[in-house]
C-alpha cells in the first residue's frame, strides 16, 4: 500500500522538505508527496482520507507560531499529532540576475521575507517585497526575470535549477522550524526511554472574566506539568474571544496529565486533545 502524505506545496517549499524527510520513515512501504496550494487544505486532505498524513509547519524560533495551522487544525475533529520534528531554515537568495545590484523585486513567503529582514535592508535597500503563498511559489516564474529574486531554500533552488545569489541569507543563524505530523490515529510509535515527551492541546473559555485563563493554567502548575509553549488565537465569533492552544512536556497516559485534562473540562468551553508525541531534532539543511 502507497503511504500518501500531504504538504504545502508546490515543489521546492520547506514543507515539501519536511515530508520527504519524513518519507523516509517508510522503509518497506512506497509513499508519494501530495502538494496543495495552502497550509489549510493539505490539513483538510487528511482530515477527509484523501492523503494518509500530511505534514504541516507549527513554529518558527523567529517568526513563532504559524496561525494557519493553528486555526485549520482547531476546525477539524479526527486529526492527532503522529510525531513532531524540527529542521534547521537556511534561506537562500535566488535570482538569474547576474548581481544584487540587478534586483528590483524580491519575492517569498511573508515569514521568509521577515526572517530576512535585516540582510535585505542592509543588501537590497529600496527594492520592492512582494509577499508568495509560499517560498517557493514564485520560483518558476524567476526563470526568464533577471530582476526579479526570491528567498527560497536551496532545495528549492535545486528542484528549478535556478542559481542561487546569496546564502544563507537568514538574520539569524539559529532559525529552526517546527512541524507535526498529523494522521487520523492517534501516535503509535513506541518513543525511546530518554525521549521527552510531549502533549498538545486547545480550549477556549466558557466567559471573558477575572482569572477565567488563570483558573486551568493553574492545574497545571499544581500537577507540577510544565508548560513549554502556550499561544492564543481569535476564535473569530467577538473580539477579546480567544482559542488557548498549549503544549506540556507530559504524555497523556501518565496521571498527572491525566487528572489535569479531566479537570480542565470543568474550567474550559471546549477541549481539543491533539495528542501526545515525541519530538526529534533533524540536522539536515533543505
Amino acid at each position: 500500500m502507497t503511504i500518501s502524505i500531504a504538504h504545502l506545496g508546490p515543489k521546492g517549499t520547506f514543507s515539501e522538505f519536511a515530508a520527504a524527510t519524513y518519507a523516509e520513515a517508510f522503509d518497506t512501504q512506497p509513499t508519494v508527496l501530495q502538494a496543495y496550494p495552502t497550509i489549510a487544505q493539505a490539513i483538510y486532505s487528511t482530515a477527509k482520507n484523501q492523503s494518509d498524513f500530511c505534514v504541516v509547519p507549527i513554529e518558527n524560533s523567529i517568526g513563532g507560531g504559524v496561525t494557519f495551522t493553528l486555526d485549520a487544525l482547531w476546525e477539524v475533529e479526527t486529526l492527532q499529532i503522529q510525531q513532531a520534528f524540527t529542521l534547521p531554515v537556511q534561506h537562500a537568495l535566488i535570482s538569474r540576475a547576474d548581481s544584487l545590484n540587478d534586483i528590483q523585486k524580491v519575492y517569498s513567503h511573508p515569514q521568509a521575507l521577515s526572517q530576512c529582514r535585516q540582510w535585505l535592508e542592509n543588501n537590497l535597500p529600496g527594492v520592492d517585497l512582494v509577499r508568495a503563498s509560499s517560498t517557493a511559489e514564485p520560483l518558476p516564474h524567476i526563470q526568464e526575470n533577471v530582476t526579479a529574486g526570491a528567498i527560497a531554500s536551496s532545495w528549492g533552488a535545486k528542484i528549478y535549477d535556478l542559481p542561487i545569489l546569496a546564502y544563507p541569507i537568514n538574520d539569524f543563524a539559529d532559525n529552526y522550524t517546527r512541524f507535526w505530523v498529523l494522521g487520523q490515529k492517534p501516535s503509535t510509535a513506541t518513543a525511546p526511554q530518554e525521549s521527552k515527551q510531549y502533549t498538545s492541546l486547545a480550549f477556549s473559555l466558557g466567559s471573558n472574566e477575572p482569572g477565567a485563563l488563570l483558573k486551568p493554567l493553574q492545574l497545571f502548575s499544581v500537577l507540577n506539568i510544565n508548560m513549554s509553549r502556550i499561544e492564543s488565537r481569535p476564535t473569530k465569533r467577538l473580539l477579546g474571544d480567544y482559542i488557548f492552544f498549549v503544549d506540556v512536556e507530559a504524555s497523556a497516559e501518565e496521571q498527572p496529565l491525566k487528572t489535569a485534562l479531566e479537570l480542565l473540562k470543568t474550567h474550559t468551553d471546549t477541549l481539543k486533545i491533539f495528542g501526545s508525541y515525541s519530538l526529534t531534532e533533524i540536522k539536515q539543511v533543505p
